[in-house]
């Protein structure tokens, strides 16, 4: 490059003005990202500020600023608590199920509807499957009451009866939780998660299936060698997103859903659950720790993130990694 073209470069921009006239035909498409980047900054990173909370012995009389700092107390606390094991326990274990069996259920249901034939047929049945995701984790909590209700519920006048079982107190019962939990969540989430591979299957080339069933390669076979491959770098950058949201989870889910019950509170308490509970406990002194383990789950979840990217990327040779 000569010395006048780089001159020429270096002052390109002369001044605000200057820049906003070259760049005239992006100010729209700037506008247009206003409300999000504003939406990210009010939800996103102001409330970053509550961070100070986990390392300050708050008092509503001092104030943020005020209130003394307790250096890790309340991380120590956190740990030490009962609490503690049991929430990371019920955590870890849905949102890991959730994580291997939902992709798993995802996938699969994205290949059953793309092998419909008919063009109705996979739109009838992708808004049967899509509804539940427009439902609110209150209505969904009901429905959910209606058929455990001790009562009045499905299950206790009509399932177990005809089973020749007892009713059953679901409320009140700790061992059908791990199991309905995550097949409300399946119910609700499947249909919708299945939505991004419908369309990257719809975007297979359909010559790769016709020059496999003619070399006499059967569906299951077609499925493997061709489908699965293709959806490989989306499946990767879906699990690496939600790696990221282990140690968080559906709030509604845990505490909609069981109706509060703390009778069966000891497999229902996830982070996010107990977060709230210490936010709205009506004591200043759970604010800190409520704000700890905020923390702790947003450093965790960076660090799972950047992590699993990293082992995908190495894995693939930097074919899948998102980053």
């Amino acid at each position: 490059m000569s010395v006048e073209n780089t001159v020429t470069k270096k002052r390109k921009y002369k001044s605000f003005g200057d820049f906003v006239a070259k760049n005239r035909s992006q100010v729209p498409l700037t506008l247009m990202t206003l409300p999000a980047v504003i939406l990210v900054i009010m939800f996103s990173y102001v409330p970053m500020f509550g961070i100070i909370l986990a390392f300050k012995d708050f008092n509503v009389r001092d104030g943020i600023f005020g209130s003394p700092w307790s250096g890790l107390a309340n991380f120590t606390y956190l740990f030490k608590s009962n609490d503690a094991f049991m929430m990371l326990r019920n955590t870890l274990g849905y949102n890991l199920l959730f994580l291997t069996l939902g992709t798993a259920l995802n996938v699969t249901l994205a290949i059953a509807i793309s092998l419909l034939r008919g063009k109705w047929g996979k739109k009838i049945y992708q808004t049967i499957y899509i509804m539940p995701h427009f439902l609110s984790m209150v209505i969904v909590s009901y429905l959910v009451l209606s058929l455990l209700n001790m009562e009045h519920g499905f299950m206790n006048n009509t399932v177990l009866p005809l089973l020749g079982l007892d009713p059953v107190n679901w409320y009140t019962a700790k061992g059908p939780w791990p199991f309905i939990l995550p097949i409300v969540n399946f119910w609700k989430w499947t249909g919708y998660s299945s939505i991004m591979y419908i369309a990257a299957i719809a975007g297979i080339d359909s010559g790769l299936y016709e020059a496999a069933a003619i070399d006499g390669a059967t569906l299951p076979k077609q499925i493997w060698h061709i489908t699965l491959p293709s959806l490989r770098t989306l499946i990767c950058i879906q699990i690496i997103l939600n790696v990221g949201s282990i140690l968080g989870g559906d709030f509604g889910l845990y505490y909609q859903v069981p109706m509060n019950s703390g009778a069966i509170k000891d497999v229902t308490t996830t982070i996010p659950v107990y977060v709230f509970k210490n936010l709205t406990s009506g004591s200043a002194d759970t604010l800190g720790l409520a704000s700890a383990t905020s923390f702790l789950q947003s450093i965790v979840g960076c660090i799972l993130v950047v992590s699993t990217n990293k082992i995908v990327d190495k894995i693939s040779g930097g074919e899948n990694s998102l980053f």
